[in-house]
């Protein structure tokens, strides 16, 4: 269980980081993005350093009461935007632009969502894929 605000939070600094990506086409940026998501699905988001940022500099100053929420959805959504960062990261390495843009606006609208909406794709997603395994 983690903190339900801390995948939010990430988002938000998420979306902040693609923008800037999508705009200076920066392989730098998108590379870093793809770590991000890299660590968050495959160790797991707290262990992520957007989880750490927060960790250290946001959550001791919001409320101690706070909603938790199962690792599992989070997780597999970082596996998605490890998916569309890795695409990025391939079309600026290869001056693709237009698979850079489509795969990084599509992992901005995501992360977007989460961070203004607190609406997790990435995460419903994995809830569908549950609900099917189980039929």
């Amino acid at each position: 269980m983690i903190d339900a605000r801390g995948p939010r939070w990430s988002a938000g600094l998420t979306s902040i980081v693609l923008i800037i990506a999508l705009i200076t086409r920066s392989p730098v940026l998108i590379i870093i993005q793809l770590v991000q998501f890299g660590i968050g699905a495959f160790a797991g988001p707290p262990k992520s350093p957007y989880a750490w940022l927060y960790k250290k500099f946001v959550q001791p100053r919001l409320s101690k009461n706070f909603d938790s929420e199962d690792v599992r959805p989070p997780q597999f959504a970082q596996l998605v935007g490890f998916v569309f960062a890795l695409v990025a990261t391939a079309g600026v390495l290869t001056h693709t632009w237009l698979v850079f843009t489509i795969a990084t606006a599509f992992a901005l609208f995501a992360a977007f969502l989460n961070s203004a909406f607190g609406y997790c794709l990435g995460c419903k997603m994995y809830l569908l894929g549950v609900r099917f395994r189980s039929v």
